[in-house]
């Protein structure tokens, strides 16, 4: 009987065959694991495993590259929240049936990759190079995905990871009013969703500040640095490559080299309606922007002062001299700049001149002669116009005219007081010896009829000259004393006078 069939055998043989193979063959029919088409990034996505009946929840395990998932509660679906980078990978789902016995059943593959919603912004600074105090923009740049394009982004900005600003806003700028030296540090910004599910900072960014360097321009009316006492005198301070608003301040500095500020305002201009000595000296303008000072180089102003009307003296003092005598002129100016010319004349002929760069005057020296009798005068000039002294004559002393005059008064008055004498004894002698003294009516001119004493023109000063009488019978000495009357004056005029040669100097 060994070899008949059994039927029995022939059947649990085939069922054990079934109970392995059958699940690894139809496994794809019994799970199935299903994902959206794309995913962005912030986006909540969702895996949903199904499983036909007789397979139960709690028995669902899913995997993402192989390894499985742990989660809070069993469920037919995995939820990603906010979806990022990093849930990219290869996801599928596994289950146990219910008294199988251990068969394992698997769900087909899904691939999850997930998109950028807008790659990592790029921060940059308008100007690059910002000078010391100017403004600067900087701007967060990145770009949405043209698929959500519709999702609204918004932007922060941070100083050294401090926050610029109110905070975020939909604008992708953000303006600095003065940005400084000290002030170059690193800057970051930063993009985000309105919801904030999903954010993204650029990298550091230190801004280049440069230092300012300013430029200045000065006007000055009148053009020249040399201004004339009286003169309008408007001094003008711009600056370039400096940002505002400024502030100026004017600066003197004198010839003792003693700084005065003089002027602050916000304009750059200083003026002064008549200059006078005082306002020479050294002047420069400051321009501050509240945070920088920067200071213009110096430029000095001279102030010219014409000259007053210059004095003339003489060494001695006197307007008389002796023939040979040394002559001293003196020509001095109280006021004016210098350089001054001092120019000397004798009857409008010029005798020479002399440059004076400081105080004291000009000295003309002359050895002094009958030709040189006449009119001096000087004139002083600093180039604002010739000014003329008053004129001196001077004259020569005649010693043997004058000396005559002296000499003449006192043989007169020598005379007078022996004739005085003479008759003072005469009159003695005669009361004494008792009689009258004999008189001759011809010499004698009568009581009754005074005679008035005779003058004449004589071209001197007034004389006294004796009268001498020859008879010898004359005891008694006559004097007649004669006055002579004032010469009278007859200088010719000077074909040009001092003063109109001055005028006529200061014209040229």
């Amino acid at each position: 009987m060994s070899g008949s069939f059994s039927p029995c055998v022939v059947f649990t043989q085939m069922w054990l065959t079934l109970l392995v193979v059958t699940p690894v063959n139809g496994q794809h029919d019994f799970l199935m694991l299903q994902a959206p088409p794309a995913v962005f990034e912030g986006d909540s996505v969702v895996l949903r495993c199904y499983a036909k009946k007789g397979i139960e929840a709690e028995t669902l395990t899913f995997y993402k590259d192989g390894k499985a998932l742990t989660l809070h509660h069993q469920s037919s679906e995995l939820y990603i929240h906010h979806a990022n980078l990093k849930d990219n990978g290869q996801y599928k789902c596994t289950s146990k049936k219910k008294w199988s016995f251990g068969s394992l059943y698997t769900s087909n593959t899904v691939g999850v990759q997930v998109q950028e919603l807008f790659p990592r912004p790029v921060l940059t600074a308008r100007p690059s190079h910002p000078i010391d105090g100017s403004p600067v923009t900087l701007t967060c740049r990145t770009q949405l995905s043209a698929q959500k394009s519709d999702a609204r982004l918004q932007f922060c900005f941070f100083r050294n990871l401090q926050l610029l600003g109110s905070g975020c806003s939909r604008s992708s700028e953000f303006h600095i009013p003065a940005i400084w030296t000290e002030e170059s540090k690193r800057y970051q910004c930063k993009a985000e969703t309105v919801n904030s599910q999903v954010r993204k900072q650029s990298t550091a960014f230190i801004i280049p500040v440069q230092r300012a360097s300013a430029r200045f321009q000065t006007h000055i009316i009148p053009a020249s640095k040399l201004v004339f006492e009286g003169q309008l005198l408007l001094l003008n301070c711009s600056v370039k490559g400096v940002p505002g608003p400024l502030k100026f301040s004017w600066y003197k500095k004198d010839m003792l080299n003693k700084e005065t500020k003089i002027l602050k305002s916000s304009k750059a201009e200083f003026k002064i309606s008549q200059v006078n000595i005082s306002d020479a000296g050294e002047y420069h303008c400051e321009a501050n922007n509240s945070r920088r000072s920067f200071v213009s180089r110096a430029f000095p102003i001279t102030i010219k002062v014409p000259v007053s009307q210059p004095v003339l003296t003489l060494s001695t003092g006197k307007t008389q001299a002796l023939e040979g005598d040394l002559m001293i002129l003196h020509c001095q100016s109280q006021r004016g700049s210098p350089c001054i010319l001092y120019e000397f004349f004798y009857e409008n002929v010029s005798l020479g001149n002399s440059s004076i760069l400081s105080g004291g005057g000009a000295y003309f020296n002359f050895s002094m002669s009958t030709e040189r009798s006449g009119n001096y005068y000087c004139t002083a000039d600093n180039g604002l116009g010739a000014q003329c002294s008053e004129a001196i004559r001077i004259s020569i002393f005649d010693m043997t005219k004058n000396r005559s005059v002296p000499m003449a008064a006192g043989i007169t008055v020598g005379l007078l007081i022996m004739a005085v004498g003479v008759f003072l004894f005469y009159c003695w002698f005669s009361r004494k010896a008792g009689g009258k003294p004999t008189s001759d009516d011809s010499r004698n001119p009568s009581d009754s009829e005074p005679q008035e004493p005779t003058y004449y023109n004589v071209p001197a000063c007034i004389e006294l000259q004796p009268v001498y009488s020859n008879e010898p019978e004359e005891n008694v000495i006559y004097t007649e004393v004669r006055r002579t009357q004032p010469r009278q004056k007859h200088a010719d005029q000077e074909s040009e006078s001092p003063r109109s040669r001055c005028q006529m100097a200061e014209k040229k």
